[in-house]
């Protein structure tokens, strides 16, 4: 935007309002209460204090260089242009065949899954497409921080369960409560980020009853479904058919195969809600990244390239939780993703955002204060740290955590 100031100069409005700061904005936010994401902070302030970042979930370990070597096979194959606004047909037919041998459920390539640039879009396109002016949508806190925002920014309300530490188990008797005649969605997520816990078959039983009779629409968040612990079984709603008849779910390229920054995901949904996700899809992004659909297509024939997941995070958070057990960290449950939450209420009073900070700065490992997920001041004294990373990373991290007391 530009200002006019005299007849041959203009200026920015930033730059105008840096010198007059009394100026009113043009504009009204739609998000006055948001600013930069704590993931961002955070990154950053590892990168100023040159801190073991454990804070963003991203590894630190490479893709598949055989998945790496497909797309480049694709682009040199000439598959560079746009694809198209569903998705190639071939990535969607092989996400069929591992959501039917998976979950025992039979999902339409053509009319019930589309290949998003990623979860969050996903998940943004999903309530664009449903929520309007006034609709409510139940998500529950600790909640990954862009459910809020996208219900605000297309006029719903959203209405806060809030899960209690340690075992931040869900209260369906309070849930049923809460729904009324302007309940529109609600969204779960499971594995949960950030707690790492997860839903269970009586939690999906629990919520497929309170729904049953209404017009409610679901938004499952799956994006860590192929990362889960301890022969625990993962609980999509695409198992309950009351559940699955309503439901977007949602589901990740990028943490499956350790490359977030691919930005590629899924979406599934029986015929009639895929109808309104695209009309919404087709003005957001489009289509996704072309060549690496290719790649995706051919990579997910192996199905070991994803079941073998489990096994390899479950190494990885049981390598760091032996390394800190002598530390006055207190380690909590995880069950999935690749977060663990630890507890440091032996070591400190200090807030969680004082003390990620404190230990970024001061002890140079970076981590999320997990009072950010919530939506009022809610503060357990838990620190959220990612251990999708090297073992010489988690051992590096482990040494500093075990000196802090």
């Amino acid at each position: 935007m530009t200002i006019y100031i005299t007849k041959n100069r203009f200026i920015t409005f930033a730059v105008f309002q840096k010198y007059m700061p009394e100026y009113p904005s043009l504009i009204k936010s739609k998000l006055p209460k948001v600013g930069t994401t704590i993931f961002t902070v955070m990154s950053q302030l590892a990168n100023e204090n040159n801190a073991i970042n454990l804070s963003q979930g991203f590894p630190d370990f490479e893709s598949s260089p055989e998945l790496i070597g497909l797309v480049n096979e694709a682009m040199k194959n000439g598959h560079n242009q746009y694809a198209p606004m569903a998705g190639i047909l071939p990535l969607r037919e092989e996400i069929a065949k591992k959501t039917a041998n998976l979950y025992g459920v039979d999902y339409h390539p053509e009319s019930e899954i589309t290949i998003t640039a990623g979860g969050t879009q996903a998940i943004y396109t999903a309530i664009a497409a449903i929520i309007t002016e006034g609709d409510e949508v139940i998500i529950f806190t600790p909640a990954y921080d862009c459910y809020a925002p996208a219900i605000e920014l297309n006029g719903g309300k959203t209405v806060f369960v809030q899960m209690v530490a340690p075992e931040f188990k869900i209260n369906w008797n309070q849930v049923k409560k809460l729904i009324t005649q302007h309940t529109k969605m609600i969204i779960i997520n499971t594995p949960h980020n950030p707690t790492g816990t997860i839903l269970k078959e009586e939690d999906m039983l629990a919520l497929e009853k309170i729904i049953s009779n209404t017009d409610i629409v679901l938004i499952s968040d799956e994006v860590y479904e192929h990362i889960i612990f301890d022969e625990n079984q993962h609980q999509s709603v695409a198992k309950f058919p009351g559940l699955a008849e309503r439901s977007f779910i949602i589901s990740s390229f990028g943490k499956t195969f350790h490359n977030t920054g691919w930005k590629m995901g899924y979406c599934l949904a029986p015929k009639n809600l895929m109808v309104e996700f695209r009309k919404a899809h087709q003005f957001i992004v489009f289509s996704a990244n072309t060549p690496i659909q290719y790649a995706l297509a051919e990579y997910l024939k192996n199905e070991n390239n994803y079941l073998s997941l489990a096994s390899f995070y479950q190494h990885k958070r049981d390598y760091f939780v032996n390394l800190i057990k002598d530390s006055r960290f207190e380690v909590l449950p995880s069950s999935g993703t690749y977060f663990q939450l630890l507890s440091y209420s032996k070591i400190t009073n200090k807030s969680d955002k004082d003390f990620a900070i404190e230990l970024t700065k001061k002890h140079k490992i970076a981590s999320i204060p997990v009072s950010v997920f919530y939506h009022k001041n809610i503060d357990e004294k838990l620190l959220r740290f990612c251990f999708a990373k090297k073992e010489e990373t988690l051992e590096r991290a482990a040494e500093i955590l075990n000196k802090v007391v």
